[in-house]
């Protein structure tokens, strides 16, 4: 009998709890790309935020992959209309979730897309997501925030909307070598610094599990000055 490695098994685990719990519909914002979201097609007035909360309790930990945020539709909207900033070049997508704006870097022609993610069911999203596209994405678990990042261009999209999150994402974004842009709500909180990036587009986005029905999203550009 063929023994499978435990990594392997949890894998293909966390697969079947995607699958499991979602629906493969249309990014509201980018009917380009279909995602694995929970209550597929209903309405916040549908049990929208108990899918999120039953969810919570099963993965033990809130479900960022199992939905599509204002940050990461905007910003995957911004690179699909502007394919010239990742076409041909290696890409990291930063705290991914869903895998949203990883699956819209693949689309727009990427060389290599990396999706990075702490959440082992974020990684199997992505993995899910990826295929139901047609693209190909690599899943890279675990904190980078420690590091520097390699690719060519980072993407991060609604990174800004805890200050602990926000004072190390800070960092590890102006250590890029390359381009970085991120997607960020507007929200009575958020942890945006000042002087460290400049806006190139704003997107008024479809937003799930928010306070409105949607959301005025910027997209920023890590300013350099050199």
């Amino acid at each position: 009998m063929r023994i499978r490695s435990a990594t392997v098994q949890d894998a293909e685990d966390a697969e079947d709890f995607v699958r499991a719990h979602t629906g493969l519909a249309a990014v509201p914002y980018v009917p380009e790309i279909r995602l694995r979201v929970i209550a597929a097609g209903a309405t916040r007035d549908a049990g929208e935020d108990d899918r999120v909360y039953e969810l919570w309790e099963r993965a033990g930990r809130l479900p960022f992959w199992a939905c599509p945020w204002a940050g990461g539709q905007a910003l995957a909207r911004h690179v699909l209309d502007h394919p010239e900033i990742v076409r041909g070049r290696t890409v990291l997508d930063l705290a991914s979730g869903s895998g949203l704006v990883a699956v819209a870097a693949a689309l727009a022609g990427a060389a290599l897309v990396v999706a990075n993610d702490v959440d082992p069911y974020a990684l199997a999203a992505v993995g899910v997501n990826a295929r139901a596209n047609g693209v190909a994405v690599r899943v890279a678990g675990g904190d980078l925030l420690d590091g520097a990042p390699s690719q060519q261009v980072v993407l991060a999209g609604d990174v800004y909307y805890e200050e602990p999150l926000a004072r190390r994402v800070t960092p590890f974004l102006s250590r890029a070598g390359g381009d970085v842009l991120i997607g960020v709500p507007d929200r009575a909180c958020s942890y945006l610094p000042e002087g460290v990036f400049e806006p190139v587009g704003v997107h008024d986005v479809p937003a799930a599990l928010e306070d409105t029905p949607s959301k005025r999203t910027t997209i920023y550009r890590l300013f350099r000055t050199t």
